[in-house]
């Protein structure tokens, strides 16, 4: 079983910043969230945030985040709009369930499924070229699973780890970061789960690492094994 990291590993970047950016396209408000945004990820890629601190500080960022997008009259001008192109294609009115369906975010908001599929139709270039999917690959996530899961999708990739969010209360559920990650994997998988190959851009996943008989950094596009 191979398992990988997803931001700065397979994905070129952060795939959350990225989404927040884009969606400042479709309503300015959520720059509002800036400050917030950037403080959590350096603390993040410094390792100067307790597991506790994250979980309470992403957590409140992540809902006043998508409670702006869900009630954006922009955001949701984005839905209707895919949903005239599909009516022009003559799709019928299904296509954004076929279009969106993002692993874990079947409940979400018409405007935040089409958000997050416009996303990935811009940013499925940022793959990088040396990950080739295999269909019982692992993906495990810092990112939540409303957005990297339609990402995994498109890859052919069924199995995702992911933070969580409820998508009725906007809460975060779970967060998947540190040493979360080997609990929530063997949650999934099982304790007697064997990880073949993992890789990661951080040392921060190294009890992920130790978990699993070869190891692999990346590097941009560079490959070296760790283990």
């Amino acid at each position: 079983m191979r398992v990988f990291d997803f931001d700065g590993t397979i994905y070129d970047g952060e795939s959350l910043f990225d989404l927040y950016l884009f969606s400042a396209r479709y309503d300015m408000k959520v720059f509002r969230h800036l400050a917030p945004v950037l403080r959590y990820a350096v603390k993040y890629k410094l390792g100067k945030a307790t597991l506790e601190q994250m979980e309470r500080g992403v957590g409140k960022v992540a809902r006043g985040y998508l409670r702006d997008l869900a009630s954006s009259k922009g955001v949701d001008g984005l839905r209707v709009r895919s949903l005239d192109g599909a009516a022009r294609a003559g799709l019928g009115d299904d296509v954004l369930v076929a279009d969106a369906s993002v692993i874990g975010a079947d409940d979400l908001t018409g405007g935040l499924r089409s958000l997050v599929s416009a996303f990935w139709d811009h940013n499925m270039r940022k793959i990088k070229p040396w990950y080739e999917p295999r269909p019982d690959d692992v993906i495990l996530t810092a990112s939540f699973d409303v957005t990297v899961g339609e990402a995994c999708r498109r890859l052919g990739v069924e199995r995702l780890i992911a933070s969580t969010i409820d998508p009725e209360t906007l809460q975060v559920t779970y967060l998947n970061f540190n040493t979360n990650k080997p609990k929530r994997l063997r949650q999934v998988l099982g304790s007697d789960a064997t990880i073949d190959e993992f890789y990661t851009d951080s040392e921060f996943d190294r009890p992920m690492l130790d978990m699993a008989r070869k190891g692999f950094m990346v590097k941009g596009d560079v490959v070296t094994r760790v283990k």
